[in-house]
């Protein structure tokens, strides 16, 4: 029996010249757990996902939610839900999303989403999520995150987050790449409670 490498990366792969409806099918026929799809005008990455990945997007998730618990903010999550827009030739599935304040309906894209990047990606992320009119992008790459928001059709880099001002990227960056998961989210609890 075979046991998966502790060391396997994420792995990449680009096709192009892919049709809307070619991507729709290859969608529906590769969905798996740690298969990430992203389609953006005629261009189709495949990555799957590394156990890092995982561990790193978990752990970014689960503290970002304890900072909105315990600063009473109405942040509602949807994990890697896949969007898709067909007018806009666009598909993909962020490693989180949020919405804040309201819970999205059909036809509506989060407000936040966002994006472990341990190899570049094929496709612009940015310029998938600009198609879906996506306030901001949280990038988490090389152990730091790059926040970027939407403006007049473009995205520029911001130091803080329109939805969450008072967080503190820099101090959670530390914590998002740490082996003991359970101890990192108490200790940035302790944190945010003394604050």
């Amino acid at each position: 029996m075979t046991r998966p490498s502790e060391s396997l990366d994420e792995q990449r792969m680009l096709l192009t010249g892919i049709s809307w409806k070619e991507y729709v099918i290859l969608r529906e026929l590769l969905d798996r757990r740690n298969l990430r799809i992203t389609y953006c005008k005629g261009a189709l990455e495949l990555m799957t996902t590394s156990r890092k990945h995982e561990l790193w997007k978990t752990t970014v998730a689960r503290l970002v939610e304890l900072y909105a618990l315990e600063r009473h903010l109405p942040l509602v999550g949807y994990g890697s839900t896949t969007f898709q827009s067909a007018v806009e030739e666009r598909g993909t599935e962020p490693d989180e999303c949020y919405r804040l304040g309201t819970s999205m309906r059909d036809g509506e894209y989060p407000d936040i989403v966002l994006e472990v990047i341990s190899k570049n990606p094929l496709v612009d992320k940015l310029e998938v999520y600009k198609g879906f009119n996506v306030p901001e992008v949280w990038l988490f790459k090389d152990g730091v995150f790059e926040l970027y928001r939407l403006n007049d059709g473009v995205y520029a880099r911001i130091e803080r987050s329109r939805f969450l001002p008072e967080l503190d990227f820099e101090l959670l960056a530390p914590f998002v790449t740490r082996e003991d998961q359970h101890q990192a989210v108490f200790e940035l609890r302790d944190i945010l409670r003394k604050a």
